[in-house]
Formats: structure tokens, sequence, C-alpha cells
């Protein structure tokens, strides 16, 4: 009789142990660190805000950005966190300045007159290393990857390089690295959206070109304004 009941107890605790077994096997791990919104990859359409007397925007002037963000969480439920990221940016700007070099090599800007100047492009492009730093909340979890998300910050550039090209007429001109333009970009950040769809706004909070940029004895001090969408991904 003892060896039946030792049978029957030796049964129980050996299917009880693959049960649990099975069980643990079918329960997804939920990683407790969980972070969010490692790589980003944006689309800008650029503009040009305080423009001196003259100055226009023409045609599509277009920014592509991508880079890698540290997402850093702040607080238990990791739905708020720091960002510090490193990334590139080309921009394009088409507008109506002519750039043009003296003897000396210094840069020299004037409003074009279509009247006397034929244009078929103009525009100056920036090659630039930035370093976005961002506070971020979200309402993702562990394992809800659609959520909705706001991104505000604070975005520094080094201008790696920059180029001016007009074609038309009574001659085309291309210029490299131009000395004016300011080397050390920086401003404001605003990313909003659900899921992939995150609108996403850029404002400069220093000039393009430095004080020694003027059309007619006025210093440029337009500044950059970017205006796009902003994908992120894991």
């Amino acid at each position: 009789m003892k060896s039946i009941v030792l049978f029957f107890c030796l049964c129980f605790f050996t299917s009880y142990s693959f049960a649990q077994e099975e069980l643990s096997i079918g329960v997804e791990e939920v990683d407790s660190l969980y972070k969010e919104d490692q790589f980003y990859f944006g689309l800008t359409y650029n503009l040009i805000g305080k423009k001196p007397s003259g100055l226009s925007q023409s045609g599509f002037s277009g920014g592509f950005h991508f880079g890698y963000t540290k997402d850093m969480p702040i607080n238990k439920k990791r739905n708020k966190a720091i960002g510090v990221g490193l990334g590139l940016s080309l921009n394009s700007f088409n507008q109506n300045i002519l750039i043009t070099e003296d003897s000396k090599g210094d840069a020299l800007f004037e409003i074009i007159d279509e009247t006397e100047i034929s244009v078929s492009k103009n525009k100056f492009t920036t090659y630039v290393v930035e370093m976005p730093i961002e506070f971020r909340w979200r309402t993702s979890t562990a394992v809800d990857y659609k959520f909705w998300r706001i991104y505000s910050g604070f975005k520094l550039g080094y201008v790696l390089a920059n180029s001016s090209k007009f074609e038309g007429a009574p001659e085309s001109i291309n210029l490299k690295n131009i000395d004016t333009i300011n080397k050390l970009q920086y401003g404001l950040t605003l990313g909003a959206g659900y899921n992939t769809w995150n609108f996403y706004l850029y404002y400069a909070l220093n000039p393009i070109f430095n004080s020694s940029s003027k059309i007619n004895g006025e210093v440029i001090d337009a500044n950059a304004i970017k205006i796009g969408l902003m994908f992120y991904i894991l």
C-alpha cells in the first residue's frame, strides 16, 4: 500500500513540475528596463526667419536628418526620459541672395534683381553634425510599441561644410565653405505625435550668417526654421 501511495505522489510532483515549466515557457518575459526611440530620421521644409528687406524664398528648401539618441529613463514607469544624441543633417535654402567673393576671397551679398540677372537656381547648403538634448514624455510600456510622445529640447550643431550655387546669366557661381556662415548653430526643438508619424519643429536661436554679412549695410540677421516629420526607431 505504501508503495502505491509513493508512486502516486511521485507522479503528482512530476506532473506539477512539468506544468510549472510549461507555464513559465508560455509567459513572455517583460523587459523592465526597456528604452525607446534610439534612432531618428527626419525630413523638413526649411524656412528663413527674420528676413532682411528684399529677401524671399522660392522652390523647395529641404532638410535631411538622421542620428542616434541615448534614451535615459528618469522615473520608475520609464515614460519620462532624457535623450542625448549625435547625428548629421543636410539643409538647403533656395532664396534670392546672390553670394559672390571679392578679390580677397571675402563673401559679398546682394539681392538678385531678376530684371538684370537671369536665374535658374540659387541656393546655399549646410552640412551639420548635431547633438540633440531632449526631455522625453511618452505613454509607452514595455509591451506597447504604439504610443503618444512629446519630446522638447535643444539642438546644438556644428557646420562641417557649406556651399553656395548660382545657376544663371551672366555666369554661374559655385562657392564652397563660405567663412561668413556661422559654424555654431543652435536652437529649440519640439517633436510630437503618435506611433510612426511625428511633427517636428526647429527654431534657431542664432543667425545663419555672422555679423560681417551685410546687404546694403544691413546685417543679415536671418535664422533657420525647420518644419517637418520625424521618424523614431528602436
